[in-house]
């Protein structure tokens, strides 16, 4: 038995933790590990790929990012924005398809997010034995309560904002701390409540920067003059827009910048200086905690447990701290967001925390 495994997307904290819990899990039934290089681009004739033994992996859990390297870019790219799905080219499918055929690769297991886990699900559709296993530290992946890679973001985030408190109060200041999460504020609400941030900025929640500004203020009349606001880089400005930097080659919008309109108008609502910071690929960096690294090593040995089985078509997930697998389309039918009247949220204002709404 030969399997095969990619990473596709973006890179996170764990990705590595997932190849060494295929690799582990493969190796104890005897079969052939191939790790294919730069996502679905190693799938091309005549083949960019590594063979992966247990000792390729040895001390590659505290690694972040990932050993075979990713792309969001280049012929698989069947993902364009929210909910705009291009099927990959028929010529391009069939020519890595020969690869496959010609390895005798027997599953295929793909770890990405919402774009990458489409174009998994286009494959399986023309018949390949495809696994699919969730990744994306946004944590909006549907059809699983978690995916490895967010617990990590959000540790990148409470230790910006216990930076930036020290500083703010230092001062006097208003900090302003911009993350990711395109559209669902999962970074955002779950790393600005553990950080002790005042202000959360979501896309899910509509705000008026005039509600932030009146709390910004009574704080201040409450003896409290710092106050850290942390907003998501996909939330909406009141007059409904997102801000975004440029597009990239594939056509999507590159959000980011909204942080410093935040804090420039804040500034002039409330008379305090602000300021602004930018966590960006911060938040993909750097060695995944431990709760990523078990999270990606489980998911590993499922996806392993999924091909032993002849599972194809399904992808790993997680609820309820138990690991098992749904169909694959469940999972890209749609992004999971945060509930703006959902029990996260209410405990957030529950303990004074203002979400501008």
């Amino acid at each position: 038995m030969r399997i095969g495994i990619l990473n596709s997307g973006g890179d996170c904290p764990g990705l590595n933790a997932v190849i060494h819990g295929v690799v582990g899990a493969a190796h104890q039934l005897g079969w052939e590990v191939i790790g294919f290089k730069d996502g679905f681009e190693g799938l091309l004739p005549p083949g960019d790929f590594r063979v992966l033994k247990p000792e390729d992996t040895i001390g590659i859990l505290k690694l972040g990012g990932t050993i075979l390297g990713s792309t969001n870019k280049g012929h698989f790219a069947a993902k364009i924005g929210a909910g705009d799905v291009a099927e990959v080219p028929r010529e391009i499918v069939d020519k890595a398809k020969r690869t496959i055929d010609q390895m005798e690769i027997s599953a295929l297991v793909i770890v990405g997010g919402d774009g990458s886990l489409t174009t998994g699900l286009q494959l399986f559709k023309a018949g390949w034995p495809i696994i699919g296993v969730p990744k994306t530290i946004d944590n909006d992946l549907s059809a699983t309560a978690m995916t490895f890679g967010f617990d990590s973001a959000v540790t990148t985030v409470v230790d910006g904002l216990d930076r930036l408190n020290t500083t703010a109060e230092s001062h006097k200041r208003v900090m302003v701390l911009e993350v990711m999460g395109r559209h669902a504020g999962w970074i955002a609400l779950w790393g600005g409540m553990a950080g002790g941030a005042n202000v959360i900025l979501l896309p899910e929640i509509p705000f008026t920067l005039e509600k932030v500004a009146a709390f910004i203020k009574q704080r201040d009349a409450q003896g409290h003059h710092s106050t850290l606001v942390v907003v998501a880089e996909g939330a909406h400005m009141p007059d409904g827009e997102q801000v975004a930097l440029d597009s990239n080659c594939s056509g999507e919008i590159r959000l980011g910048g909204i942080g410093e309109q935040v804090a420039s108008k804040l500034q002039a609502l409330t008379g305090k200086e602000t300021r602004s910071t930018t966590l960006g690929h911060l938040q993909r960096g750097g060695a995944p905690t431990s709760f990523d690294r078990i999270l990606g090593m489980r998911f590993g040995v499922m996806a392993v447990k999924l091909a032993e089985e002849g599972s194809f078509g399904r992808m790993v997930s997680y609820e309820a701290y138990h690991v098992d697998s749904v169909p694959i389309e469940e999972a890209v039918n749609k992004l999971r967001l945060v509930e703006p009247d959902g029990e996260v949220v209410q405990a957030a204002k529950a303990v004074g925390i203002c979400l501008g709404d």
